[in-house]
């Protein structure tokens, strides 16, 4: 996960703010806990929806209370208790946070200088969690070899973190995994992927950097790209949403779960929607106009 899974706020009970909010901080901590303090800097709050739907799916009670942290030691707040559902989630954080890095500064980044950072992170992980660590690496491994072969298919260059998160998912829930949850996983690591290449469209093609969309309609900017592919992406996210509402119906809750509802049935949609109709980050001539026209159509967000 890249940070792109956040809920829709405004329609966001108050008691489930408290809650993702407290999972976060939760995690946060369990990360300290099985991967050392540096590592809880690579926390995204993509991890505290994952923490809810594993708990909820597994029927694991978050126990809540106010504690300080070093980030906010003036003001106790609500933090999730630190059990090893976190701990493990905190070294899947801390293994997707590796490789990242790992992956960038193999594309030429100067950000994939930081890696060294959460190298003694991730060897505790190999420790702790070693089946984290193996389906991240193969996965990851799978990924590049798409792109070295320059993979000009949508749905195939989506296929390794499509898998990696169904693996994952298997991994966390152990026998409470269903064909259910694996494919709401699968669609959710097929999503991430899609809107990570088609947020850094403009970004992978100013640096020569391998992006599945540049291969498939090869514009020189992202609103070009998505002018010339509306119908064929619109139907791929459609289909994607359908995919993860009709999962998300059939997995046995054992808590309320409006918090994981509202960031799927809610949240991902907007996230597309602000990312579909960005218009390009390079501020090429056609960008306003051809967003403008975009704005005009609709991606179905099932709300």
């Amino acid at each position: 996960m890249f940070g792109y899974i956040s809920p829709d706020t405004p329609y966001l009970f108050k008691k489930d703010e408290i809650l993702y909010k407290a999972l976060y901080c939760g995690l946060c901590k369990g990360i300290g806990a099985g991967c050392g303090q540096v590592a809880r800097t690579a926390l995204q709050y993509d991890m505290a929806f994952a923490s809810a739907l594993v708990h909820n799916i597994r029927g694991e009670d978050v126990k809540i209370k106010k504690a300080r942290c070093a980030a906010h030691w003036f003001r106790r707040r609500p933090v999730a208790a630190v059990d090893d559902t976190a701990i493990a989630l905190g070294c899947v954080n801390t293994a997707l946070a590796y490789f990242k890095l790992c992956d960038d500064k193999a594309d030429g980044e100067v950000r994939g200088v930081l890696r060294h950072l959460y190298k003694k992170g991730y060897k505790r992980v190999l420790k702790r969690h070693p089946r984290v660590a193996e389906i991240v690496s193969k996965q990851m491994l799978a990924q590049a070899a798409l792109e070295k072969a320059g993979c000009a298919v949508i749905d195939e260059a989506c296929e390794p973190t499509a898998n990696m998160m169904r693996e994952i998912s298997d991994y966390l829930l152990k026998e409470y995994s269903t064909p259910q949850t694996q494919k709401l996983f699968y669609n959710l690591g097929k999503w991430v992927y899609l809107i990570d290449a088609l947020d850094d469209y403009d970004k992978d093609v100013k640096k020569s950097r391998y992006n599945v969309l540049y291969n498939v309609y090869g514009e020189g900017c992202r609103a070009q790209a998505v002018k010339k592919g509306e119908k064929e992406l619109v139907f791929i996210f459609d289909m994607l949403f359908a995919q993860l509402r009709e999962s998300l119906s059939a997995i046995k809750f054992n808590f309320n779960h409006d918090l994981t509802d509202n960031i799927i049935l809610r949240g991902i949609p907007l996230k597309t929607k602000a990312v579909f109709y960005g218009g390009c980050n390079g501020g090429c001539s056609a960008d306003k106009k051809t967003a403008k026209q975009l704005k005009k159509q609709d991606l179905s967000t099932g709300v």
